[in-house]
């Protein structure tokens, strides 16, 4: 649980980010917890809808995967438990042309961008192009001044904890897997593939980004 001081900072960074990101085209808004997070995505998706996901820490901690899951939307999980790689491959193609894509972001700027780094390139693709609607969520941890402190932030925290959430095989894993920070690696399952600085968004309603006042993800 956050702390009263910490909360009402959280928030007051909030407030800037979210400024900023209605000037640049996109829908943001701020929830105090992670239950009010929950509500506000689950009421956001269209019964009957195709749900597509890019990888993301924080939609598990919310608990709307697995609520997903159990109510029975054409939810393209690709990390179900049991199924096949090219099984979680189609379904992370399939999730570009989706109704509903979810996601987090590594960061967003306090000036008004989404800035992200990618393995493979589903979640930044989908947030990019593709899918018709896209609901981004981040924890107020995740808030930073500007781009290149984003970009610490990512190399320094995301990136090597992701790598080691993944549990890539001995032979293939990324060394900040082990060692905890970047070290430029090329291997070839680099985590840190495609780097993706969103600046604005162009369709307006498309994305909508919702700042949780806690500490959520990576």
């Amino acid at each position: 649980m956050e702390s009263v001081h910490q909360s009402w900072h959280y928030e007051k960074l909030a407030e800037r980010a979210i400024t900023n990101l209605r000037r640049h085209g996109f829908e943001a808004l701020y929830v105090a917890d992670a239950a009010a997070a929950f509500q506000e995505i689950m009421g956001r998706i269209p019964k009957g809808g195709c749900v597509g996901m890019g990888d993301s820490l924080t939609l598990a901690e919310l608990g709307v995967i697995k609520a997903l899951e159990e109510v029975g939307h054409d939810f393209l999980n690709p990390w179900h438990p049991g199924i096949a790689r090219e099984e979680s491959l189609q379904r992370r193609r399939t999730a570009l042309t989706a109704d509903v894509f979810l996601t987090g972001s590594n960061a967003v700027t306090l000036d008004g961008k989404l800035v992200n780094i990618d393995g493979l390139g589903n979640r930044v693709a989908g947030m990019v192009f593709g899918p018709h609607r896209v609901i981004v969520v981040v924890g107020a941890n995740k808030l930073v001044p500007n781009t290149e402190q984003a970009l610490a932030r990512i190399k320094a925290i995301s990136a090597p904890v992701n790598a080691r959430r993944h549990h890539f095989p001995a032979a293939t894993r990324p060394p900040c897997a082990e060692t905890g920070f970047c070290v430029d690696c090329d291997m070839p399952r680099r985590i840190c593939c495609n780097t993706v600085i969103i600046e604005g968004c162009r369709e307006e309603g498309r994305t909508t980004v919702i700042i949780v006042g806690e500490a959520l993800g990576d």
